[in-house]
């Protein structure tokens, strides 16, 4: 993915004691963000004298992890108040100096693939699976397709940082743990202590909707953003937070779950959480399926079900895991061919979604929310109503300062996510 330099919040250095690894933290996360620089800006930056920053920039390049680029000309000697003489050099990060391997569960999918330290992904690789498929069984697929993309990069073992796992659910980042998938059936796998073990390799596993916070926060729409929200639709409905480039999770690791908030309190519908009356029953691809279908069964004849027995039809033949992973595309295509019964049913669905982010704009005042999934998929459809609805019911016009928008990453949002877990903790904030 390409980079366009952005204001970052100031990432301060310190010039005195034994220091040094902070300093180079500082350095790379400024380089992160706001792309080349000359080392003149790498010291108003971080705070550090230049020549500080010469010496530690000396030693990045040793390691092959920066290298000076070609000259910018903002930092050219005609800039009014530079001195005039030599051009600056700029310094930028050297993307494929260093790797990880992002490895990303979603319920009925497996996605595995290798970032650099852009965020910029190669060798991604998709399997599908049954949903009530084993954990066990899965992990085994997994550490399958992740050996697959290793042996095909050919990865060269000291760029390699890590392994960043992205899982549904509640997970537990300090043990690895992925405690309760409600949609999988999962409680307690183990699934950080399989990598580690099968693959000999440093692991961190998080919830999968908290990695594509960060990877939005590293590398795309969020980069620069002090207080992102990402929320992310598809089976289940979920959001990650990331303040001050530091993910949040809450005291047990809860923080997110947004999805099973309680919208109706009495009366709602039986959730896969236990609960009944959670926001994920309102909004998600299974609704919205599950409502398209009863009325194209009622209107056997209207473009919905046209649209619906089509998309199933080349689901199949693609091999779809999921039934409402196939037929949501037919239903997003009935309501472009203007169907009114897809586009009441997305409307609603909509509406609720449009609800909920007033309520966590309300809650958490962020800067920025980005949503993914269905929501991107269906973003024509969906995103002017959601915008709409968030914009009149938060409290005193908050949500209009609020950017709304769609992840770029697409599908493999999850994958760069899972690979953002591994660089943040195991190189950009590692002890250098």
């Amino acid at each position: 993915m390409l980079r366009q330099p952005v204001l970052t919040p100031a990432l301060t250095g310190r010039s005195v004691g034994n220091i040094k690894s902070h300093n180079l933290r500082a350095i790379l996360l400024t380089l992160l963000g706001g792309g080349a620089q000359s080392r003149v800006r790498l010291a108003q930056a971080t705070g550090l004298s230049t020549t500080t920053i010469t010496n530690l920039v000396n030693d990045l390049m040793l390691q092959g992890i920066v290298a000076e680029t070609e000259l910018d000309a903002t930092d050219s000697p005609d800039v009014p108040g530079r001195p005039s003489g030599r051009p600056a050099t700029p310094i930028d990060l050297v993307p494929g100096s260093r790797c990880a391997l992002g490895i990303h569960f979603g319920v009925d999918t497996l996605r595995a693939g290798m970032a650099d330290l852009l965020g910029n992904l190669s060798s991604c690789r998709l399997i599908q699976h049954p949903v009530d498929m084993p954990a066990m069984a899965v992990l085994d697929q997994a550490v399958e397709l992740a050996r697959g993309v290793l042996d095909t990069e050919h990865v060269v073992p000291e760029s390699l940082v890590g392994i960043g796992v992205g899982a549904s659910g509640l997970v537990d980042p300090d043990t690895g743990v992925n405690v309760l998938a409600p949609n999988l059936g999962w409680r307690d796998v183990p699934l950080a202590a399989v990598f580690r073990e099968r693959l000999g390799l440093p692991v961190l596993v998080d919830n999968n909707v908290r990695a594509m916070a960060l990877a939005e926060s590293m590398f795309g729409l969020g980069r620069g953003v002090n207080t992102l929200a990402f929320v992310y639709g598809r089976v289940g409905l979920g959001a990650g937070f990331v303040v001050g480039g530091q993910i949040y999770r809450g005291t047990r690791a809860g923080a997110g779950e947004i999805g099973h908030t309680t919208v109706i309190p009495e009366g709602g519908a039986a959730c896969r959480c236990g609960n009944t009356g959670c926001l994920e029953t309102l909004v998600s691809e299974t609704v919205i399926v599950r409502e398209a279908s009863a009325l194209a069964a009622k209107h056997p004849d209207s473009i919905l079900a046209a649209h619906m027995k089509d998309a199933l039809a080349t689901g199949q033949r693609n091999g779809a895991a999921s039934h409402d992973g196939a037929a949501i595309e037919g239903v997003f295509a009935a309501a472009r061919a203007v169907d009114d019964g897809a586009l009441a049913v997305i409307g609603g669905c909509a509406k609720h979604m449009g609800t909920a982010l007033a309520n966590l704009v309300n809650l958490i005042n962020p800067d920025m929310i980005v949503l993914g999934g269905l929501f991107a998929s269906g973003k024509d459809l969906m995103l002017p109503i959601i915008e709409d609805t968030m914009h009149r019911r938060s409290f005193a016009g908050l949500g209009r300062a609020v950017t709304l928008r769609v992840s770029e990453f697409g599908p493999n949002v999850g994958v760069v996510g899972a690979a953002a877990l591994a660089l943040d903790a195991f190189f950009y904030k590692q002890d250098l």
